[in-house]
């Protein structure tokens, strides 16, 4: 669970860095999708428990 919590906790870094960063804006896209495939496979592993 806790390597979970790391990973959404990088995601989001790299989230609020590409927005800060103009030229960055793909790392920011990068950020939400991983964020978003990162939090339905902790649902998904959490539901199968």
């Amino acid at each position: 669970m806790g390597i979970l919590v790391a990973l959404l906790v990088i995601w989001l870094i790299f989230v609020v860095v590409g927005f800060v960063v103009k030229s960055l804006l793909w790392l920011a896209i990068i950020g939400i999708v991983l964020f978003v495939v990162t939090s339905l496979w902790g649902a998904m592993k959490r539901r199968g428990r």
